[in-house]
């Protein structure tokens, strides 16, 4: 008997819906391998939702997801939407659906693929074998503290941290490190914010329930130039919001390009999935984005919120596979390809692999 899953799907704005179809062909390629079943729920978020129907994150797509295993999602925004009110803007919808799922932490990992070891800008030898995850707290901090104003002469946001927030964020940036290298570098820029010394406080306090992991502590920018100088002393980096919002762009780049890396939202309730990329839209519908990140955060998808574990290894080792044997897509295509692809080519190529038993 099989497992079956619902899966709501937002496919969003720009390469949003390219991206996910690919994924959703993954998904179904390696379904047919390992004796799984997705249902898939199809919702709106974003400018799409705005065109539709006033607002970015209609009460429908809400209520829908919360009744689905996970979601998988694409991608928002666009300079369409640019001139809305802030709170009507296609960003405002994801930041409210986090806020609604409750989904607390981001994982962002940053790998580093040997075929794709040339395609940054930075040195092999410095690239060779990074392997980070950065776990960023999302649902608190400058984003969504109050109060925040802007008038003709001043503006204003507020940085705020709970207690129980710090906890929880940090209880998961440790656990993730007990199951990798039990190393764990707490960012944040406790030298001048109050609530960054809070914070260090707090992780320090969690620390001594994880007596096997490493604990350091670096400014943010410090980290922000450790990324670039020295990348593999960092296994897992555990910071706020804003903070882990920039760096793990900055880590994405280790990689060679943004539409590689893949990430996953969880939390306390239905997990979220989606490439770390916004939505292209100057390339959008013209068949040159790049899937991988998005059928990479399939594999989280399956990995983190539906225990499916063997086939998130399977994708996995199919976008290895796929780049191994030198498919590129545009972004890429100038390493060591075999062949340039297209998105659905690449998002084929992946698939084909992943349904190999």
């Amino acid at each position: 008997m099989s497992n079956c899953y619902t899966i709501g799907v937002i496919r969003g704005d720009g390469i949003g819906a390219e991206i996910v179809d690919e994924a959703i062909k993954v998904l179904d390629a390696v379904a047919s391998s390992e004796n799984l079943s997705f249902n898939y729920k199809d919702y709106l978020m974003g400018g799409v939702a705005i065109d539709e129907t006033g607002v970015p994150l209609p009460a429908e797509t809400v209520d829908g997801v919360k009744l689905c295993d996970a979601i998988l999602f694409g991608a928002i925004g666009g300079p369409k939407w640019d001139s809305v009110e802030r709170h009507l803007r296609p960003e405002s919808g994801l930041l409210a659906l986090r806020k609604e799922m409750g989904t607390f932490a981001n994982l962002r990992p940053a790998i580093v693929y040997d075929e794709l070891v040339n395609a940054s800008t930075l040195k092999p030898e410095i690239l060779k074998g990074v392997d980070i995850m950065v776990v960023r707290e999302l649902t608190g901090g400058i984003y969504f503290g109050q109060p925040r104003e802007q008038h003709a002469d001043r503006a204003f946001n507020t940085m705020i941290y709970t207690r129980e927030e710090v906890l929880r964020i940090a209880k998961v940036g440790f656990e993730i490190a007990m199951k990798r290298d039990k190393r764990l570098c707490s960012v944040d820029k406790a030298n001048v914010l109050e609530v960054s010394q809070f914070w260090r406080d707090i992780v320090e306090e969690v620390a001594k329930d994880y007596p096997e992991v490493a604990l350091s502590h670096m400014y943010v920018d410090n980290a922000a130039m450790q990324l670039i100088r020295e990348p593999k002393q960092f296994d897992v980096i555990l910071t706020g919001n804003i903070f882990g919002d920039i760096l793990s762009d900055a880590a994405s780049m280790l990689s060679g390009s943004i539409g590689l890396l893949p990430s996953a939202s969880t939390g306390e309730g239905v997990g979220l999935y989606e490439p770390i990329h916004g939505s292209a839209p100057d390339i959008a519908g013209q068949g040159i984005a790049n899937p991988i990140a998005t059928i990479a955060s399939a594999a989280m998808m399956l990995r983190y919120s539906l225990g499916e574990t063997k086939a998130a290894d399977k994708i996995d080792n199919a976008i290895k596979k796929a780049l191994s044997e030198g498919y590129r897509t545009g972004d890429i295509g100038a390493f060591d390809a075999k062949e340039v692809c297209a998105t659905e080519e690449m998002g084929s190529i992946i698939a084909n692999y992943a349904s190999q038993v």
